[in-house]
Order: structure tokens, then sequence, then C-alpha cells
């Protein structure tokens, strides 16, 4: 059932100042960005525990920085990395803001991006900016073939999220936590996880295309100028090869828990979709509802507490979407 309210916003509730970073690294900072630091923005959504914001700097200039260790979390320093490969990747016409530089001694990773100056969606989404964004998707989704660079092909991805339903039977006190989680689709759940599991089994090559992917757009990751220039950010998830529809479709249980409207009549409205097989949108958001309901019901990671609730929440929304199919 899609709700009217908005849900979880993605706040990051460990996030470090300027002070909390080593002396050594707020030097190698200055030293890139090539000024003394006056004064800083941080971030407020998002969900990594390490250092972001924008830094003004001495020379007038702005850049935005983001710094992490593992420290914070083990897995991070490896998405920061891997966010420098896609951002090195990513074609001129992708509207994101351009890397920089980039720095990395094995335990801290440093990226200094173009500085942006926008905000968030309104939560719960407006229909104006809404419609922004999905036009934002629509340009991304046209950019074309996305096989540039370093960049995995989306396949890679959707096969460690095809088997979460098959990971879930196989443990009993998961699989009971995600069904009373789920609420008023706990029972359908329960009596369809076979179901749910040959329908994900099918996603990888379900979600093939030619398309250039975020992978990880929400709200969180979009920045909206006053003049509506929308801005695509945090792209560590980039792939290459996907359906042309793959970012809409993991984009809309977030929008739909947000207060955003029905994920299913939004998807079959929007370009993107023209021509998309029921059955390979089935198949995909099967696997994407797979990996919110079993990460759901996971101990928290290290410095990230709120991702389980966010999880939880995108994963209501897709269940009822994948009850309507």
């Amino acid at each position: 059932m899609t709700t009217n309210e908005p849900g979880p916003r993605a706040f990051s509730g460990s996030r470090l100042g300027w002070a909390d970073l080593p002396r050594s690294v707020r030097s190698r900072i200055a030293d890139l960005a090539g000024a003394e630091v006056v004064s800083e923005a941080s971030a407020t959504s998002g969900f990594s525990p390490g250092y972001a914001a924008t830094l003004e700097l001495g020379n007038g200039t702005e850049v935005f920085v983001k710094a992490v260790s593992p420290e914070q979390n083990p897995h991070s320093p490896d998405l920061a990395r891997a966010e420098v490969v896609a951002a090195r990747a990513l074609p001129a016409e992708v509207r994101s803001p351009r890397l920089l530089w980039s720095d990395d001694d094995g335990t801290w990773v440093l990226l200094g991006f173009q500085a942006v100056h926008g905000r968030s969606p309104a939560m719960p989404w407006q229909p104006e900016e809404l419609g922004l964004v999905l036009a934002a998707v629509e340009d991304l989704a046209q950019t074309g073939t996305g096989a540039r660079g370093d960049l995995h092909p989306l396949t890679e991805d959707l096969t460690a999220l095809a088997p979460s339903w098959q990971r879930l039977a196989e443990d009993p006190t998961s699989l009971d936590a995600a069904v009373a989680a789920a609420g008023e689709h706990g029972a359908w759940l329960r009596d369809h996880l076979a179901d749910l599991a040959d329908w994900a089994r099918d996603a990888p090559e379900a979600a093939a295309g030619d398309c250039l992917v975020h992978g990880d757009l929400r709200g969180d990751n979009v920045m909206i100028e006053p003049d509506g220039t929308v801005w695509l950010i945090d792209w560590p998830w980039a792939a290459a090869a996907g359906a042309p529809w793959y970012d809409l479709l993991s984009m809309l249980p977030s929008v739909a828990m947000q207060g955003g409207g029905d994920p299913g009549s939004m998807f079959w409205r929007h370009p993107v979709s023209r021509g998309a097989d029921p059955d390979a949108v089935r198949s995909t958001l099967a696997a994407l509802t797979g990996y919110f309901v079993h990460g759901a019901v996971q101990p928290p990671p290290p410095g990230i507490g709120n991702l389980r609730e966010f999880q939880r929440a995108q994963g209501l929304e897709a269940l009822a979407w994948l009850r309507s199919l």
C-alpha cells in the first residue's frame, strides 16, 4: 500500500566534521584544493558515515569534498574508490558534478568535486520537483551505452542481488523476521517465497541493455538548483549495459515511500518504460525487493544505523508493487 505520508529520509547519523579529520588529512585536502580552508557547509543527507562538505577556500573558490576511512565503515573506502572510477567514466552530457581530484593513501580516500548549489527534493515529494527528477532520469537513459572506462555491467550487480529470496528461505530466523517486518504483506511473502525466488533468478538477463546506469537513484542522491537544474550525485554503484528503465524502477519504491505516488502507474507512464517487457520488469523488481527485504532484517552496518529502516520502508512499497503485477 502506498501512503501519502513521507517515509524515512536518508540522513546520516555519524557524519564527520572538519575538526574530526586527522590533521594530516586536512593538510592533504588543502594541498589538493590549492588553498587553505576558510569554512565548511556539511552535507545533511546520504548514508556515508565519512566526511562530506562544501569547503570555501582562501582563494575564493569552493570544492565539495568527501573523505572516508575504514574506521567509519570497513566498506566505505571501496565505495569511494568505485566513485572515482565512475566519475572518470561518465560522459560529459551527464549532469553530475565533475571530479576535480582524488587521493588514496590506502586508509583515507579523498575526493574533490565541483561544488554545485542546490538542495535535496522536498519531502513529501512535490509534483513539480518530482517531474524535474523524472525528466532527468529520461535524459540519463538517453545517453546510450554506458560501456565506458572501467564500469562493470549491471548484470554483475543483479547477479549478487538475485539470490536474496533464496537466502531468506535458507535462514528461518531471518525469514520470520522479514515476514513480521512486512506487515500486511507478510503472509503473501511467505506463501509466494518460491515464486519470488524464481522471478528474481532471471533479473540479471532481464535488466540487460546498453544504457549507462546510476544504480542508486533516490531523493538523497539528487540536487535541484533554484532554476530547476537537476544534478545526479553519488555514483559509486554506476554500471554499464543496463536496461533504460532500470534506474526508474529502482528509484520508485523510495519515491512511493516518501509520498510521491503509486510506483506502478508512474513507471508505465514514463517514456523510458516504453517497450519494456512486463516479465523482465517483474523479475528485476523481484530481485530489488528481495535485496530490500533481506537487508532490512540484517544487523545494521557499522556507522550506518539508519540504513535498515530505510530498506524496510522501500521493501514494503516494492512488495506492494509486486503484488499488483
